[in-house]
């Protein structure tokens, strides 16, 4: 579940140009309500944990500091963003909801891996 989360976040990260990607979005996980932090550093925060996110043509990469990236499909229309692919199930569709947040001085964005260690 978490990866799946962090998949959630790193697509909504990596949507399109960071100044239109950035944002607080949210996505349901069966009936909670989860918030994903995306900012233009390349950071998608979810509660304390930190990813890195880049796009690779239509693709989302995000790593969560492990040594791999993880690769989904994307897809935006407006605020609302669907992810696919990857580790998950069944597509994710998220809303974005407000602004970003600043990243605390606390977390770190992990190392990118190299390209070719990607998990699919």
């Amino acid at each position: 579940m978490m990866k799946a989360m962090w998949a959630v976040a790193g697509a909504v990260a990596a949507a399109q140009a960071p100044a239109r990607l950035t944002g607080d979005w949210q996505a349901r996980a069966g009936d909670e309500i989860r918030h994903i932090m995306v900012r233009s550093d390349s950071s998608a925060q979810f509660g304390q944990d930190l990813a890195r996110w880049r796009v690779v043509g239509d693709s989302l990469w995000i790593t969560l500091g492990d040594g791999v990236w993880q690769v989904y499909g994307m897809k935006l229309a407006g605020d609302k963003l669907t992810i696919s692919g990857g580790d998950l199930e069944r597509p994710v569709t998220l809303r974005r909801v407000g602004p970003p947040t600043a990243r605390p001085d606390t977390l770190t964005i992990p190392d990118p891996p190299a390209p070719n260690q990607r998990a699919w």
